[in-house]
């Protein structure tokens, strides 16, 4: 059963339709139902209030709130006041001995984190007088620049890449399946934080069957971050990094390079928006769909995973 498209995914494709183009022209585009654009459409309105209707975030907002959200309003409350009384000292450790002991509530420190930072509070840092020591970076090169592979989400590789506007910079993340050289995942932002590379993994994820897997990456700070690595490993990927000093793989820089030859470089960017819309459906429009090459037997992506995907599933062809 194929898996719904990644919210991102569907943001972006309505983006499109706002700038004006049409459903057709968007979803022959990208590949799509226009029904199914549609259908996002008819949703996102409602969610808005410009349509009459009870979906998405209003029927969400009707809800009452469940007790879950009551205790957690009533705890949020409670650390406030403590947190006023502390004057701004505590973290969490002191504020779960505060309502244990003080107050004979039983709440775990990993909740009270949680409504720390949702409501902006934190302590004082702690000052450390003893020696700063470097970063160890654990995570080895399971790859050693051999990106072969035979099947699937056996190995995927990450990089990040910068372009300007008028705007200012925008910042891309993609995720690439070695062996289709399909993009699996990606994610646009206006800032090159560790979130946007594990959005692209977590879209890469949500998206494929990615136990027993590599994902592979350079030292950036994004791929040795303790959120990437974990998203990683709760999905059973591999995280895996370059050696220091080597060249990057070249699969993924000849992906930049098309991309900065075939969209990036042919005009300026007035807005970040235009052109995440434009990176979006060179992604998933010309790329993923259309654009062939020679070292899959000049197929896209898309299709030379299909039609692997019909041999397998007919042996019988395999015989002619």
């Amino acid at each position: 059963m194929p898996r719904p498209y990644p919210p991102e995914f569907r943001r972006r494709a309505l983006d499109l339709i706002e700038s004006g183009r049409t459903v057709r022209d968007v979803a022959a585009s990208l590949g799509i139902a226009e029904s199914c654009l549609h259908r996002w459409r008819h949703r996102d309105l409602v969610d808005r209030g410009v349509k009459p209707g009870v979906t998405g975030y209003y029927a969400w907002a009707a809800r009452a709130p469940s007790p879950r959200a009551i205790r957690h309003a009533w705890l949020t409350d409670l650390i406030g006041t403590a947190h006023h009384a502390s004057r701004g000292t505590y973290g969490a450790p002191r504020f779960h001995a505060e309502l244990v002991l003080g107050h004979g509530i039983t709440v775990g420190r990993n909740t009270i984190s949680l409504l720390m930072r949702r409501a902006g509070l934190a302590g004082l840092p702690a000052h450390s007088h003893g020696k700063r020591t470097k970063r160890l970076i654990t995570v080895t090169d399971l790859v050693r620049r051999d990106f072969r592979r035979d099947g699937p989400n056996q190995l995927w590789v990450t990089d990040i890449t910068e372009h300007p506007t008028r705007e200012g910079k925008l910042y891309c993340c993609v995720v690439l399946d070695a062996w289709s050289r399909r993009v699996v995942g990606w994610a646009i932002d206006s800032a090159q934080r560790a979130d946007l590379a594990t959005s692209a993994l977590g879209m890469a994820i949500d998206s494929r069957d990615a136990a027993g897997g590599i994902i592979h990456g350079d030292h950036g700070t994004q791929f040795t971050s303790w959120t990437f690595t974990e998203r990683a490993r709760k999905a059973g990927l591999l995280p895996s990094l370059g050696s220091v000093g080597d060249p990057y793989d070249a699969m993924i820089e000849s992906f930049w390079g098309r991309m900065q030859t075939e969209l990036l470089n042919r005009q300026r960017w007035n807005t970040r928006i235009e052109l995440a819309n434009a990176s979006f459906e060179y992604i998933e429009g010309f790329h993923n769909r259309r654009r062939r090459h020679s070292a899959l037997g000049w197929q896209a992506p898309i299709d030379f995973e299909s039609a692997i995907q019909d041999r397998v599933q007919s042996p019988e062809l395999l015989v002619l």
